[in-house]
């Protein structure tokens, strides 16, 4: 790997899984540029415990144009977990999530467009799919917005996909399912590794 693909781009860096891949990434020799929501308590929120010389924290949001082409400039790779996640209250704020979930991953995809990135990568979820019409689930099975959220992230897959479909912007959907490890919220399947 030369010097020049070793720089990427983490949004999302300060969730569960974004916290988890920005220290693997860090371990891998990679130099990393960590978007973590901005927030007026200056806080990271996973990122906090993580220190190294090669990485970079820079607070703000993805529904910021400018923001998204200014921390992709000079990243190589870039990986998209920046999202509103949380299925119960995007039925009370639907437009929250089409702002950050659709609009900030087509803030990225133009940026990554612009500064010529060399492979985005956006992380989607099981939620797409919906209650299972088979199993196992494929990627052939139909999508079902089952809530705003589910909605929201077909919604930001069609558009990475129009990327790579029109400007030919080299995209990877990955469709995470039931992730679990440390750092885990108690919500989850399986709150502790």
């Amino acid at each position: 790997m030369t010097e020049s693909h070793k720089k990427v781009l983490v949004t999302g860096a300060d969730g569960f899984i974004g916290s988890h891949l920005t220290e693997l990434l860090l371990s891998h020799g990679y130099q990393v540029r960590a978007l973590s929501q901005y927030n007026s308590f200056n806080n990271w929120g996973w990122l906090e415990g993580i220190s190294h010389h090669n990485l970079e924290v820079v607070c703000g949001d993805v529904r910021d144009p400018n923001l998204c082409r200014e921390i992709t400039r000079g990243c190589h790779t870039v990986f998209h977990l920046a999202a509103l996640i949380a299925i119960p209250y995007s039925y009370s704020a639907p437009d929250s999530y089409i702002d950050t979930n659709i609009k900030g991953t087509l803030n990225i995809c133009q940026a990554a467009r612009d500064c010529g990135v060399g492979r985005l990568i956006v992380t989607s979820t099981s939620e797409v799919y919906g209650t299972a019409k088979y199993v196992p689930i494929d990627e052939s099975h139909p999508r079902q917005p089952q809530s705003p959220y589910s909605a929201t992230k077909i919604g930001a897959d069609a558009i990475a996909k129009s990327f790579y479909n029109a400007f030919g912007l080299p995209v990877v959907i990955a469709r995470p399912f039931n992730t679990y490890g440390p750092r885990q919220s108690a919500r989850a399947i399986i709150p502790q590794s």
